[in-house]
């Protein structure tokens, strides 16, 4: 049975004894149904986790004991940040789930000029809460040891572009080139990926990617929805430069 994994960004060292926090122990007791002597597993999002066993439960707070902490390989040897054009709700869940379990480090929602969807800033700060929770469950899941970002909620392709890290090898999906992914270099730093929304990539936005550096890819000649396209994207570079090409036995 899998043990069941709590995010907790609060300082822990083993031996401790401490309440988790009122969300955590809601999961733990209503929707888990956990018992006093049952085995949790707890991160902080630095690296590290530390098994744990429920000591009491009152007034709806878990008490919990720490364990040695120990420290899992299972962060993925490629940085790989992805900014996703902004695409309908569902998708766009989907699309965080899954990139966090294939090892994506920092994901921004960008506001294309294709983007079906539109938000206003109180209502992208509501989905910025939203797409935290998202990632942070799939963290869980997933048996990750750190949480990945989720940026700026919405900003503009233009605004995007002026933050980002130097040094890394930047890669846009595109359908209609013949380039692939086994015609990158090896990334020293890692990898920036962009993914255009529903309706694809506008010809200014082409434009701009290309001014900024950004090496164009295709996934090949069938046409992808945009939340197929970035996984596939992402499971491809961790084929090629990640922790898909050698697994351990």
């Amino acid at each position: 049975m899998h043990t069941p994994r709590f995010y907790v960004p609060v300082p822990m060292a083993a031996g401790a004894q401490f309440s988790l926090p009122s969300s955590a122990s809601h999961h733990a007791i209503r929707v888990l149904r956990l018992r006093v002597r049952d085995s949790i597993q707890l991160f902080d999002g630095s690296g590290v986790e530390y098994p744990a066993s429920i000591e009491s439960i009152d007034a709806g707070i878990c008490v919990v004991r720490l364990g040695e902490a120990v420290f899992p390989k299972v962060e993925s040897p490629i940085h790989i940040h992805l900014g996703q054009g902004l695409s309908q709700a569902d998708k766009f869940d989907l699309v965080l789930q899954k990139a966090v379990e294939l090892g994506v480090m920092v994901i921004d929602p960008i506001q294309m000029k294709r983007s079906i969807v539109r938000l206003d800033p109180d209502r992208a700060q509501k989905k910025r809460e939203h797409w935290n929770g998202v990632v942070i469950s799939a963290a869980e899941q997933s048996g990750r040891v750190k949480v990945p970002q989720v940026g700026v909620p919405a900003q503009t392709l233009e605004k995007w572009l002026t933050h980002l890290p130097s040094g890394l090898l930047r890669v846009r999906l595109a359908p209609e080139v013949k380039r692939g992914f086994a015609d990158l270099p090896p990334p020293n730093a890692g990898i920036i990926l962009v993914v255009g929304p529903e309706g694809g990539f506008d010809p200014a936005e082409i434009q701009l990617l290309e001014a900024a550096q950004f090496v164009s890819v295709s996934l090949g000649p069938r046409v992808l929805r945009t939340e197929t396209a970035a996984l596939a994207a992402i499971a491809s570079l961790q084929s090629w430069f990640g922790d898909f090409r050698s697994l351990p036995l």
